[in-house]
């Protein structure tokens, strides 16, 4: 049909399974009922550095319709999958395959829009294409974006990022995320609505909600004090604890527990504990009819002015507007 959007999504041998086909699935369900009203929709296409098979992380093989170089100008959305690999300390690596990230430079200057799909994004900084640009990706390797890319701006919170026309995305599912702000962007939202709706997809969930639970995203520390400290505010998280009594619990002074603790989590100890906080406030708001003030005093926040406060600065969404947005069941806040 004319007006066709043509996306390629960039993958390769290893690739994880879910950040080819959802937002392939996402554009495809766009496209059958922008079809049924008469309306354009998309084509996707899948380039590897060799057409034919290729193994995805999964075990579960691919068909990439056409090798990368083979791929015609005029893709109007670029879209880089990738891979997270144990690495030779343990921690998780982002796979960075030298053949796209050559290929890279000249597909996305000819794209409308690109984005880079979880560990993806490693790819398009590898490329150049993020330098002076906020971007996100899986907290697993968002710290090593960040050490590997000074010049990127990596905030390892959001589900996806937008700068300009080039996009960033955190894990798996928050692909879905993207493709359907990206039809929403197209198509425009009612049309992205159905979409989410005939998927039993959340729709419109915030680019800016939080990608992971806070005790997930610190991997274990190698200081068992801290270790232990951290897995007493996960199990506490209403407990009030100053610094100081952090710091006495570990043996350790108040500064150097401060520096410790933060060289070891990446946070300081007081937003880790608010971030604890808000993360039950969160779990409560989805799955109780509770008011804001019982949520506010059993997460630990205290009152529900310091409850908006937290949320507003971490989710970018008043509690109301949470509630709304992701429990299951309508409520009375």
């Amino acid at each position: 049909m004319p007006g066709t959007r043509r996306v390629v999504i960039a993958a390769f041998p290893g690739v994880e399974l879910l950040e080819v086909t959802g937002p392939a699935e996402v554009f495809s369900v766009a496209s059958r009922l922008a079809a049924a009203a008469g309306a354009a929709g998309y084509r996707v296409e899948i380039a590897a550095p060799q057409a034919g098979e290729l193994t995805t992380a999964a075990g579960i093989r691919l068909v990439a319709d056409r090798e990368l170089a083979g791929v015609c100008p005029g893709t109007d959305t670029l879209l880089v999958a990738g891979a997270i690999a144990p690495g030779a300390d343990g921690r998780f690596e982002a796979v960075v395959p030298p053949a796209v990230v050559a290929w890279l430079g000249g597909a996305a200057a000819d794209a409308r829009r690109v984005g880079g799909v979880c560990a993806g994004v490693h790819l398009l900084a590898a490329a150049g294409l993020l330098d002076g640009l906020p971007a996100t990706t899986h907290w697993l390797t968002a710290d090593r974006l960040a050490a590997d890319h000074p010049g990127v701006a990596v905030d390892p919170e959001p589900i996806f990022i937008r700068a300009g026309r080039i996009w960033t995305c955190a894990g798996v599912t928050a692909a879905m995320d993207l493709a359907l702000a990206m039809v929403a962007e197209d198509l425009g939202p009612e049309l992205a609505l159905a979409a989410a709706r005939a998927m039993v997809m959340y729709v419109k969930r915030p680019g800016g909600q939080s990608q992971f639970s806070v005790p997930l995203s610190v991997q274990t520390v190698s200081d068992d004090r801290i270790d232990r400290l951290r897995r007493w505010i996960d199990e506490h998280p209403a407990a009030e604890l100053s610094v100081e009594e952090m710091a006495a619990r570990v043996h350790l002074s108040a500064r150097h527990f401060g520096r410790v603790f933060r060289q070891r989590t990446g946070r300081t100890p007081a937003a880790y504990q608010e971030e604890v906080r808000v993360e039950l406030a969160r779990r409560l708001l989805e799955e109780t009819g509770d008011g804001l003030p019982e949520i506010a005093l059993a997460s630990g926040l205290g009152s529900v002015e310091t409850l908006h406060r937290a949320f507003r600065r971490r989710l970018g969404a008043t509690p109301a507007e949470y509630r709304r947005r992701f429990r299951p069941h309508p409520a009375t806040v």
